[in-house]
C-alpha cells in the first residue's frame, strides 16, 4: 500500500507516492533490532540513499544503525513500531526532501565536504538554497554524499575505454580483430542513442531537455560558488544587493536577498552588508522602511544580530557628527523593531571591541549607549520583581460572588506577558 510522500497533503490523486514503511522486529533481549524491510523502495521514492532515513531514525531515537547494502538490510537497534517510524519518516521528508518554497519532493542534495555545506535544489520551482546543518544526520551526509552523478561518470569511463580500445586496435592486428568482434555492439549502442533522440523530437520534449540542461548548469554554478572563499562570496552578495538597489527593486526584494545569502552561505553576515547599503544618517526612518529585510536575517538569529551591531558601529564611523549623539535612540529603534534582542545588546555592552571601528570610537559609542543599556537592565529587574509580585497575588486571589451584581466583570491579570509571547512569532510577510 502506498502513501503520499508529503502526508500533510490528503489528495488521493497526489502524484508523489511512496510505499508504506514495513518494519520487522528480530531477536530478543539486548540483541533486539528492527529491520526496515522495504527501506530501499521507500528511499527510491524519495530520491535519497536508503542509509539517510535509516541514520535519521538512529539520530532521533538515540539508537545505533546497521547497513547491509548487498542484502538490502537496514537495521535500527531496539524494538520500534512501523507506525512510529512512519511518523518519524515525515520529519526526515520535511527536513531533507521537500522543497522549502513549493513543498515539492523533486529535490536534489549537493554536498560540499570541503566547505562543510549541503545545498538543496528543486527541479519543480527552481529553488536553490542551503540546508540547516545543525541536525546530527548532516554530519553523516557530509561524510557520505549521494552519488547523483555516478551514472554519468560510469558512461564517461566506458566512453574513454572504448576510445582506448580503438586506438590499441589500430596499432596491432590482434587487437584489431578484437575490435572487429566488438564492433556490432558499439554500433548497436549508437543506434539506441539515436533512436532515443529521434523519438523525442516533439516541441515539449525539446523544452524538457533544455530545462534539464538549465538545471544542470544551475547546479554546477551553485557548487562552484560555494567553493569560493568567504570574502569572494560576501562580495558577490554585496554586488547582488547593490544591483537590486540601483535597479530600484530593493523595496520588494527581501525574499530574493535572503535566498541569495542562503545560496552563498553568508546569511549571518547579511545585516552587515545591508547596513552599509540601506542605512545612512537617516537610519531611524530607514529602520521602519527596511524592517522586513532585516527581520528575515535577524529574527531568532543572534549571530546575525551581532553583525547588525557591527554594521551600526561602521555607520556611526561614517556619519559620526549626526549619529554619535543619537546612539541610544537608534539602538532603541532597533530593539523596538525586534531586530535586536535584549541579551544580545547587553552582551555587546559588556565588552568594547575594535573589530569594526577604532578602540577610541568604540568606547565613545558604548558611552553614548550607556543610558539605553541602563534602561534595559532596570526594565529587566522591574519585570522580574513584577512577575514575583503577580505570582504572590495569584496565590491569594479569591473570587467573591455578589447577588447584587448585574454584570460579570472580567479582568486579564497579565496582558503584557501574553502580548510579548505573541510577538515572538513574527509574521515577516505581513509587515
Amino acid at each position: 500500500m502506498s502513501v503520499n510522500v508529503n502526508r500533510s497533503v490528503s489528495d488521493q490523486f497526489y502524484r508523489y507516492k511512496m510505499p508504506r514503511l514495513i518494519a520487522k522486529v528480530e531477536g530478543k533481549g539486548n540483541g533486539i533490532k528492527t529491520v526496515i524491510v522495504n527501506m530501499v523502495d521507500v528511499a527510491k521514492a524519495l530520491n535519497r540513499p536508503p542509509t539517510y532515513p535509516t541514520k535519521f531514525f538512529g539520530c532521533e531515537l538515540g539508537a545505533q544503525t546497521q547497513f547491509d547494502a548487498k542484502n538490502d538490510r537496514y537495521i535500527v537497534n531496539g524494538s520500534h513500531e512501523a507506525n512510529k517510524l512512519q511518523d518519524m519518516l515525515d520529519g526526515f521528508i520535511r527536513k531533507f526532501v521537500l522543497c522549502p518554497e513549493c513543498d515539492n519532493p523533486e529535490t536534489d542534495l549537493h554536498v560540499n565536504p570541503k566547505k562543510q555545506t549541503i545545498g538543496n535544489s528543486c527541479k519543480a520551482c527552481g529553488y536553490r538554497g542551503m540546508l540547516d546543518t545543525r541536525h546530527k544526520l548532516c554530519t553523516f551526509i557530509l561524510k557520505n554524499p549521494p552519488e547523483n552523478d555516478s551514472g554519468s561518470v560510469k558512461k564517461e569511463k566506458e566512453k574513454k575505454n572504448r576510445k582506448k580500445d580503438k586506438e590499441n586496435g589500430s596499432s596491432s592486428g590482434e587487437a584489431g580483430n578484437h575490435n572487429d568482434i566488438d564492433a556490432p555492439e558499439a554500433v548497436q549502442d549508437g543506434d539506441d542513442d539515436d533512436e532515443d533522440w529521434a523519438e523525442e523530437t516533439t516541441e515539449e520534449a525539446q523544452r524538457r531537455r533544455m530545462e534539464e540542461i538549465s538545471d544542470h548548469a544551475k547546479n554546477l554554478t551553485l557548487t562552484e560558488d560555494l567553493e569560493k572563499t568567504l570574502e569572494e562570496r560576501v562580495n558577490m552578495f554585496y554586488n547582488f544587493v547593490k544591483q537590486k538597489k540601483e535597479d530600484g527593486a530593493i523595496d520588494t526584494a527581501d525574499k530574493e536577498i535572503l535566498a541569495e545569502a542562503e545560496r552563498l552561505d553568508v546569511k549571518a553576515m547579511g545585516p552587515l552588508i545591508l547596513s552599509e547599503l540601506l542605512f545612512d544618517e537617516n537610519i531611524r526612518d530607514q529602520i521602519k522602511k527596511y524592517k522586513r529585510h532585516f527581520l528575515r536575517f535577524c529574527h531568532n538569529n543572534k549571530k546575525a544580530q551581532k553583525y547588525l551591531l557591527g554594521g551600526f558601529e561602521c555607520l556611526v564611523k561614517l556619519h559620526q557628527a549626526q549619529l554619535l549623539p543619537r546612539v541610544s535612540i537608534v539602538l532603541k529603534d532597533l530593539y523596538d523593531a525586534d531586530l535586536l534582542e535584549e541579551d544580545v545588546i547587553l552582551a555587546w555592552a559588556e565588552k568594547v571591541s575594535k573589530k569594526y571601528v577604532s578602540k577610541e570610537l568604540a568606547k565613545e559609542i558604548h558611552a553614548k549607549a550607556a543610558p539605553f543599556v541602563k534602561w534595559l537592565k532596570e526594565a529587566e529587574e522591574e519585570s522580574e520583581g513584577s512577575d514575583e509580585e503577580d505570582e504572590e497575588e495569584d496565590e491569594n486571589l479569591e473570587v467573591v460572588y455578589s447577588p447584587s451584581a448585574r454584570e460579570l466583570k472580567v479582568e486579564t491579570v497579565k496582558p503584557e506577558k501574553a502580548d510579548n509571547k505573541e510577538e515572538d512569532d513574527i509574521d515577516i510577510d505581513a509587515i
